[in-house]
This record gives structure tokens, sequence and C-alpha cells, in this order.
């Protein structure tokens, strides 16, 4: 199997996960949706494209690990909505204003003001590394992916727009059993003064190998209604690294 090996080397990071109201958690390894988007922006696709972003996500294969131990850290943000001419204004998911009706300007009237919350997690300064392949036959192709990760027609981020790389993001290309035997033969990053875990943690195919536990994700989109949808289970484990 012909594998990519990514290098996610970033002051912030963020891997997505179930949010719950104003909540905006991490999770622990990147996700089938984000490296989807990211490998999309890549290409040069927009949102309007969901037949292929959805093609893409249903044939990507991936594991993960951690290179250097990140750091969480939780932002929270806040914006006050009392002043005039932020009246019937709030940040907006999905193209559309969030607020709830009749509480705002009830608030507003009352307090003088209405402030939105947010709370988004991060994780910081770690390294990890991806392998990804592509089940099946379609396009893009493998070769089309490197390609626009050596290129990217647009500026890449990793999870969300602030999360800049402080590195190239396409480390090479190796072929393997699999996407977790490509993982296991790349070499550890470099990560100076960084922490780096021992042992190595990991997740990978179920049907790569078990690890010391499963974790079910809802990681993939439904491009099409812009949701998360379904649950999928990873091995979660320690890496064995090929000497």
């Amino acid at each position: 199997m012909d594998c990519l090996l990514l290098r996610f080397d970033a002051p912030l990071m963020s891997f997505g996960g179930v949010v719950v109201d104003q909540i905006n958690p991490t999770w622990r390894f990147p996700g089938k949706s984000l490296l989807t988007g990211l490998l999309a922006n890549a290409l040069g696709w927009d949102h309007r494209d969901t037949g292929k972003l959805q093609a893409l996500q249903d044939r990507l294969r991936f594991a993960a690990r951690w290179d250097a131990e990140p750091e969480p850290l939780t932002d929270y943000q806040t914006v006050e909505l009392g002043h005039e001419f932020l009246r019937g204004t709030g940040w907006t998911t999905r193209g559309r204003i969030e607020e709830r009706a009749g509480d705002v300007e009830n608030q507003i009237r009352q307090k003088g003001r209405y402030t939105h919350e947010r709370w988004r997690d991060y994780w910081v300064n770690g390294v990890a590394t991806v392998a990804l392949a592509l089940d099946g036959e379609g396009e893009p192709n493998l070769d089309a992916l490197e390609n626009a990760l050596r290129v990217p027609a647009r500026p890449l981020f990793i999870g969300r727009k602030p999360c800049l790389p402080a590195a190239p993001i396409l480390v090479g290309r190796r072929h393997a059993q699999g996407v977790r035997a490509a993982l296991a033969a790349e070499p550890l990053a470099d990560i100076g003064p960084r922490k780096r875990p021992y042992p190595i943690p990991a997740l990978w195919p179920l049907d790569e190998g078990t690890g010391a536990s499963t974790e079910e994700r809802f990681d993939a989109r439904d491009w099409r209604n812009n949701i998360h949808v379904g649950a999928e289970r990873y091995a979660v484990g320690i890496l064995e690294l090929v000497p």
C-alpha cells in the first residue's frame, strides 16, 4: 500500500470533536473530516464540492501518532453585543447568527449588555505524524494529493484557521503493508527541547491490528448537509517503531 506521511507541527492545533452548545473540544488524534478538509484545501476545492469531498472522505484511511507531547489549552472567547453597532449581530455557525429568540433583546434591555461566550480547546506545541492512504480507485489519486500538499492551492491550517503549520506538512511517501506499518517505519520527528512521549501513543484502523483499547469517534462529515454523522471505532495503543 502506498502511503503519504504528513507532519503536523504548529503552535496550536485542533482536531475537532463533538460540540455541545459553546463548548468546542478537540479529539486526541486527527479525524477523517479534518484530513479531508486539509487535502481539499490543498487541491483548491471549496464547500460546494460536496460530491468530491464525500468521495475522498469515504476512501481515506489513516493512522496517527504523537512525536512531541502536546499540552492542552482552552481559549475563552467573548464578544460584547450590547453596543449599539452590534445589535442584531453575533457569531455565526453555518451562516446563521447564534442567538436565542426573545432572550437576546431581553438581556440587553435589562442589563444593557449581552455577551457571547465560547470555549475552544487546542493542543499546544505538539508534533503529530500521520500516515494516510486511499482505498479503492478514483480521483484524486495519491499522486494528486502528494502534488497538492507539496504546492497547495491555498494556505493550509490544522483544524482551525488560526492553527498555521510551522513547517511543510508533507514529509514524503512510503510503501508498507498498511498505514500503521508506514507510521511505525517513519522516524520520529526532530522536536528539539520539547517533551517526547514514551511510549509513543497512536491511533490506527481496527483492521490493521488491535491496540490497548478502542475509541469510538464521530469524525466523518456529511458534506452536503454540513453535519457530522455516524460512528467508527479505531484501535488506540502504543506504536512499536521499526528500528
